[in-house]
């Protein structure tokens, strides 16, 4: 593969795919800097990747797995450093305010799938996106019917939850 060609097609993936990216970003990263950071730590991660990309799956199901392990490789590199900065007595340090968003009900959401531990937010991000449980399995690494169990279980967390916080 040619420079040029590796080039054209990591443009071509960032600008048709760039909501499925930015998705991924939101869920791992939670103020403005950091979803800076984090998408180009994923934008690097897909340039590496396109010489490896084999079309054994779809651009979608690759991107989401490169973006996915990328956003949880970084979020545990950050969880570390924050740890250490806290540790060294630097746990005043104040992050900027997110931009304030229209809908509270998607502040809400997200809220509630940054708490999802890695592999769940992983799930929900794709099943939100609409991806199938096979596309879910074959990113994740799961199979089909965990996809769905976990999916379910979601679900009905939500479902219980949301009445007490949304009204």
């Amino acid at each position: 593969m040619t420079p040029n060609e590796q080039a054209r097609i990591f443009q071509q993936w960032i600008r048709d795919h760039q909501g499925l990216l930015f998705k991924i970003v939101r869920a791992y990263a939670f103020n403005f800097h950091d979803q800076e950071d984090l998408f180009q730590e994923i934008a690097i991660q897909i340039w590496n990747s396109i010489p490896k990309f084999k079309q054994d799956s779809a651009v979608t199901t690759w991107l989401y797995r490169v973006g996915l392990y990328s956003a949880i490789a970084w979020s545990k590199r950050e969880n570390r450093h924050r740890e250490s900065v806290a540790a060294i007595g630097k746990a005043a340090l104040s992050q900027p305010d997110t931009p304030s968003r229209p809908d509270p009900r998607l502040d809400w959401l997200y809220d509630q799938i940054a708490k999802l531990d890695e592999v769940d937010r992983s799930v929900a991000l794709m099943w939100l996106d609409g991806a199938s449980y096979q596309v879910i399995a074959d990113a994740t690494g799961m199979s089909p019917s965990n996809v769905g169990v976990k999916i379910n279980r979601m679900k009905k967390y939500f479902a219980e939850l949301q009445p007490k916080v949304l009204g």
